[in-house]
């Protein structure tokens, strides 16, 4: 079998707590341009696997993820089968699910599995890594790039790579280690072992006939997932109940921990997981005091922290290894020390049901976006972008009437049986019960404020009728 093309099977369903509050459960970090670029990491590890080595992406993502998803393949001119998985499985049944389908697609293919929020250093390295550990998986292993430590981390599985060598840096595996304690990681660190990164080859024939040995209802429930999946626009939606009887389970646990044909390749390229902000801070530039200051920021008589403000002028003097990160809505700071608790600390803000810890002030939808401005007793303001092209559901509420006043742009308004096109300092009344519609006919951004008044101003005081993005 050719090690060529490679199919890159791209997980984008996480959330990414731990870089709250900018990554939050209704936009993850993935999708978040965290690195000063124009591109986020999702779209970065796609442009990664564009060449000639690579086939066409499979994406499996979450479904509250699907427009941004789609919005950002878009925006860099590259396309992709996007898998939509109507509950969160974690790994396994992702993997198992791109490996059904590149089989599907393409035959007993050599599969690429590749987290959305990784940083990659050394592109061409990590090509020529991924062609090697290629050729090795079509012998019929598993192989894991595995990441030479920096430094004794805890915050990494570790591989132990055996005595056997399957090529130049590539080796069996004794076994994997669950993230260690500090002395436990500089032992490892002494030891020779790797990072485990969490990227895997192999043919499709392996993963498959591994995950039937292991893992059999991993892979029973992808198969009548995927067998009852049905298209949806530009997504393939699996089956819910199917998918639903899948356990919850990393390939790591299913399968490589438990694999005798696993390997592990050294690999050549810098490599970085961004899990925390402590990990952010390590991999960008510093000033003079070894500070990352981002934003809206200032700091002063500081060192070696990490300050970013997204919006609201944040100074910080006086501190030493902190991380300060303001963002619209809220406010985090923190022991650089304690950055892997922020994990905990999201999930303690759920439990008190603070809606910040989940979502953003800014909400994305498929025709663009909304951000509330203020709220009060019978009122609610907001600021609505729709893009060029946009057209938000012919819908209908039955506590609120509506004002919108378009400040960039055109808009074309339907009320009831009236369509009518308002442009810039012009405003629409919407009454209660109306049936109506916003469209952005035009090829700038329609810019708008939105006030709306009345008993209730929730987001399920909405009746779809009619919406062009199908959604319920």
């Amino acid at each position: 079998m050719s090690p060529l093309p490679i199919v890159p099977i791209i997980m984008a369903g996480g959330s990414g707590t731990r870089l709250w509050p900018v990554s939050r459960d209704t936009m993850p970090k993935q999708f978040v341009t965290l690195l000063g670029s124009d591109l986020s990491t999702f779209q970065a590890t796609v442009k990664r696997v564009s060449g000639p080595a690579f086939g066409k992406p499979i994406v499996v993502t979450n479904n509250e993820f699907r427009f941004v998803c789609g919005e950002q393949l878009a925006a860099i001119g590259i396309e992709a089968e996007i898998i939509l998985e109507p509950v969160r499985r974690d790994s396994a049944p992702a993997v198992a699910i791109g490996a059904l389908l590149a089989e599907r697609r393409m035959g007993n293919v050599v599969c690429l599995v590749l987290a959305a929020d990784h940083v990659i250093e050394d592109e061409a390295a990590f090509v020529a890594d991924c062609e090697q550990a290629s050729a090795i998986a079509s012998r019929g292993f598993i192989m894991t790039l595995g990441i030479k430590p920096t430094l004794p981390s805890s915050a990494y599985g570790y591989i132990d790579p055996a005595e056997k060598k399957l090529a130049d840096n590539a080796f069996g595996i004794k076994r994997f280690v669950e993230k260690p304690d500090r002395e436990a990681a500089e032992r490892y660190v002494a030891d020779g072992y790797l990072w485990n990164s969490g990227n895997f080859v192999f043919s499709v024939d392996t993963m498959l006939g591994e995950l039937e040995r292991l893992a059999p209802d991993v892979l029973a429930a992808s198969r009548k997932a995927l067998a009852a999946s049905q298209r949806d626009l530009d997504f393939l939606r699996l089956d819910e109940p199917a998918f639903t009887e899948a356990p919850t389970t990393s390939i790591d646990y299913a399968v490589m921990e438990k694999t005798k044909t696993g390997g592990v390749l050294a690999a050549s390229f810098g490599w970085s997981d961004v899990g925390s902000w402590d990990a952010l801070h390590d991999i960008k530039p510093k000033d003079g005091d070894g500070n990352v200051v981002e934003g809206n920021a200032l700091a002063m008589k500081t060192r070696g922290s990490f300050v970013r403000a997204d919006e609201i002028l944040t100074t910080v003097v006086g501190l030493e290894d902190v991380i300060v990160v303001s963002t619209h809505d809220a406010v985090l700071v923190a022991a650089k020390s304690a950055a892997s608790d922020v994990k905990a600390l999201v999930s303690d803000l759920k439990a008190k049901g603070k809606r910040e810890a989940s979502e953003h002030l800014r909400i994305h939808r498929p025709w663009g976006w909304y951000q509330r401005i203020d709220i009060g007793d019978r009122f609610q303001v907001k600021h609505i972008t729709v893009k060029p092209g946009g057209k938000l559901s012919l819908q209908r509420h039955f506590h609120r009437a509506e004002h919108w006043i378009v400040v960039h742009g055109t808009a074309e308004v339907t009320i009831d049986d009236a369509v009518k096109v308002y442009h810039e300092n012009e405003a629409a009344y919407l009454p209660i019960g109306c049936i109506h519609r916003l469209h952005n006919p035009g090829k700038i951004d329609l810019k708008l404020i939105e006030v709306q008044v009345g008993s209730y101003t929730g987001e399920d005081d909405i009746v779809r009728i009619e919406d062009v993005y199908a959604r319920n």
